[in-house]
C-alpha cells in the first residue's frame, strides 16, 4: 500500500469518527499508526493536498520491459521516439488479418500519425475523466487520477477504414521485440462508439492536469475507462487495425479474462487486533466503484470457527449491516493546477467543478464504520459491496481471472 493512499485514507477516516464526537475519538487510538498517529507539523501541507486523486509519481508501478522505458535516460528516450517532439504513431491494416484502409500511417510512407498532430486534435476534441488505475490480479490501487487525452476514434478516423475492420489492437516500446510483446486490444465498435454513458477510449497525454511522466507512459498512452490496467498499454507506437474476429491480448497467456470490466467491491484497510470487551470498534476501508456503481458497503461480524452454511457460499442470507461510505473530498490533490478538475470532466457539473453524482463510477470511494462494542472472544469480520443494481460481491462475477473482488475477512480479539 503506497504511502499517499495511506495518508489519504487517514485523512478522510479520521474526520468521519472526530465527528462522532467523544465516542469517535475515543476509538482512533484502536487504528493503526497510519490512520491514528499525528503527523508532525513539517508534513501537514502535503498531507492536506494528498486527498483523492494521487500524484504521478505516487502512483504504483507494475511496467514490464528491459530496460523499462521510464528508465532510459532523456537522450536515449528521444532516440527511442519517447518525447513529444520525437513520438510517432504508426497506424495501419494488420498483415495477417488485412482490414481495409484507404491511407495506412507509417514512417516507411512519411505520413506517421505524430505530436504535432494530436495537438491539432486536440484544440476541438479533448476528453478528460476520472479513472481508478488497478490490476486485476492486485486488491489494492495502483493510483486515482483525471486522464485526459483525444478519442481514439479520430485517428481510425484518419487511417479511412472502409470494410473488414473489426478489432483494433496496439503496443508500446519494446513490442517490436517478439521476446517482449506486450499487446491489447478492443472491438472496433468501443473505440468509435460510448456505450452506456461510458467516456471514450483516449490517447492520453496528460494526468491530473499535467503532461504524462515517463513512468505513466509519456509521451501517450491507451487509458480505457471502463478496463483493467493492462488495456491501457503505456508508451503507445502503433495501432494495428485487424479483420480478427476475436481478442489477441498478449494477458491471454496468464489465463486472464482480458474482456473483463471493472468489478465493483469493498476493501478493509484499518481496523484493531485487539479490543476491550463492550468497547466501540472503528473500522475503515476502501471501495472500487466498478461498471456497476455502488450503493452500500456492509459488514457482517461473527465468532470465529462458527459454522458457516456451505450451501450459501458468499453469505447472501447473513445479517449484513451497513457502513459509512464518506463523502467527496473538499481538496482533490494529485497536484492539479489551481486544485480545479479540469473543464468538461466526465462526471462532474461544469459550473462548481463537483461531482454530479457520488461515488464516481470506475473511481474509488473510502467507507468508515464504529461498531458497537462485543463481548470477550475471537471475531471475524467480512466486508461486502452492494453495487447500484443492488447486486452482492462478489457477483455478478466472482471469476477470480476476470478481476479480483472476493469477500474478505479479518479478525479481531475482544478482551476481557
Amino acid at each position: 500500500m503506497s504511502d499517499h493512499f495511506r495518508i489519504e485514507h487517514r485523512n478522510l477516516t479520521r474526520r468521519y469518527f472526530m465527528r462522532m464526537g467523544a465516542a469517535g475519538t475515543a476509538v482512533l487510538g484502536l487504528l493503526p499508526d497510519f490512520i491514528s498517529a499525528a503527523f508532525p507539523p513539517s508534513l501537514e501541507k502535503q498531507i492536506n493536498e494528498l486527498e483523492y486523486l494521487t500524484r504521478q509519481e505516487d502512483f504504483g508501478d507494475v511496467s514490464r520491459g528491459k530496460p523499462r522505458p521510464h528508465s532510459l535516460s532523456p537522450e536515449e528516450r528521444k532516440r527511442a521516439g519517447l518525447t513529444p517532439d520525437t513520438w510517432k504513431l504508426e497506424v495501419l491494416s494488420d498483415p495477417a488479418n488485412k482490414a481495409d484502409i484507404g491511407n495506412p500511417m507509417t514512417i516507411d510512407n512519411g505520413n506517421p500519425f505524430d505530436w504535432t498532430a494530436l495537438m491539432k486534435l486536440a484544440k476541438k476534441h479533448t476528453v478528460s475523466f476520472p479513472k481508478i488505475m488497478t490490476c486485476n490480479n492486485i486488491g489494492e490501487p495502483l493510483g486515482m487520477g483525471i486522464w485526459e487525452g483525444v478519442p481514439l476514434r479520430h485517428v481510425i478516423w484518419m487511417a479511412k477504414p472502409k470494410q473488414n475492420l473489426r478489432r483494433v489492437f496496439y503496443h508500446g516500446f519494446h513490442n517490436n521485440d517478439p521476446k517482449q510483446m506486450f499487446r491489447s486490444s478492443l472491438p472496433v465498435g468501443r473505440v468509435l462508439e460510448e456505450p452506456f454513458g461510458l467516456p471514450p477510449v483516449i490517447m492520453c497525454f496528460k494526468l491530473n492536469g499535467h503532461l504524462l511522466h515517463p513512468k505513466r507512459g509519456a509521451p501517450v498512452r491507451m487509458v480505457i475507462p471502463e478496463a483493467y490496467g493492462f488495456k491501457n498499454v503505456k508508451w503507445l507506437n502503433r495501432l494495428y487495425l485487424t479483420n480478427l474476429a476475436h481478442a489477441n491480448d498478449t494477458y491471454i497467456k496468464g489465463n486472464n479474462d482480458i474482456d473483463s470490466w471493472l468489478k465493483t467491491f469493498a476493501r478493509p484497510i484499518g481496523w484493531p487486533r485487539t479490543v476491550k470487551a463492550n468497547q466501540a470498534i472503528p473500522v475503515t476501508g476502501y471501495s472500487q466503484v466498478g461498471i456497476s456503481g455502488l450503493s452500500k458497503v456492509q459488514y457482517w461480524i461473527t465468532r470465529s470457527k462458527t459454522p458457516l452454511d456451505s450451501k450459501d457460499p458468499y453469505f447472501a442470507n447473513a445479517p449484513w449491516k451497513e457502513a459509512e461510505i464518506l463523502a467527496p473530498p473538499t481538496e482533490w490533490g494529485g497536484e492539479l493546477p489551481d486544485n480545479k478538475i479540469p473543464a468538461h470532466t466526465h462526471g462532474f457539473d461544469k459550473k462548481t467543478s463537483r461531482p454530479k453524482s457520488w461515488p464516481l463510477r470506475l473511481a474509488k470511494a473510502h467507507w468508515a464504520v464504529l461498531i458497537p462494542g462485543l463481548p470477550a472472544g475471537r471475531y471475524d469480520l467480512r466486508f461486502r459491496s452492494i453495487d447500484a443494481n443492488d447486486v452482492a460481491q462478489p457477483m455478478p462475477r466472482p471469476f477470480r481471472k476476470s478481476g479480483r473482488n472476493a469477500i474478505e475477512k479479518v479478525q479481531i480479539t475482544v478482551e476481557s
